[in-house]
């Protein structure tokens, strides 16, 4: 029997970033079930040009990708597809990655664990400077949307295990952070982050 693909860790409440090469997958998996995972894809070779949630949600018509779509660039180009998806497929393109300034808002007196500082982390680890944050893919993240366009604060309807596959229309590099927000239920009721897990799939035959 063929051997899995190395399962590696996203830890709890920070980020990590990997490179795939056109035709190969990551596969991101919820672990515990109720962990937002903020995902980024920029371009190998320019990461000015980068999954952007504006530019998806005009290219597809509606909120958030489900299987079978395309994650589009600032550039109008598909960076991934999004290949499988385990979940009820509730994932949320409208939240900016939490920050500093964020959980000061929230009522943090000192720095909290947050998404922009962990992007920044990991892709310094593989040896890319950013010069901005773009929004994230938030995976898992329940942001209902009234008729009226009022937002709450939702909990992950995924269960332990849920995973999606997404598969790279260019060399790219994927960032992932394992959400730190504990004010909020987006983490689940608990407000506890976990770790998250992930796998590299090579190209299909």
């Amino acid at each position: 029997m063929p051997k899995k693909p190395e399962l590696f860790t996203i830890p709890a409440r920070k980020g990590r970033a990997v490179r795939l090469s056109a035709g190969e997958a990551i596969q991101i998996i919820n672990t515990h079930g109720a962990q937002v995972v903020d995902t980024w894809a920029f371009n190998a070779e320019d990461p000015t040009e980068h999954l952007s949630n504006e530019h998806m949600r005009a290219t597809l018509g509606k909120l958030w990708p489900s299987q079978g779509d395309p994650l589009i660039t600032n550039r109008r180009r598909p960076i991934m597809v999004l290949e499988e998806d385990t979940s009820p497929g509730q994932h949320d393109t409208l939240i900016a990655a939490c920050d500093d300034y964020r959980y000061g808002l929230l009522g943090c007196e000192e720095y909290h664990d947050n998404c922009t500082d962990n992007l920044h982390a990991a892709m310094r680890r593989i040896g890319v400077a950013l010069m901005e944050c773009p929004s994230p893919l938030n995976l898992w993240m329940n942001i209902p949307v009234a008729a009226d366009g009022n937002t709450s604060w939702g909990e992950p309807l995924s269960k332990p295990g849920d995973y999606v596959v997404l598969r790279a229309q260019m060399d790219c590099i994927v960032a992932m952070s394992a959400c730190p927000q504990d004010i909020l239920p987006i983490n689940g009721a608990a407000c506890h982050p976990t770790e998250a897990h992930y796998r590299i799939l090579l190209r299909k035959e």
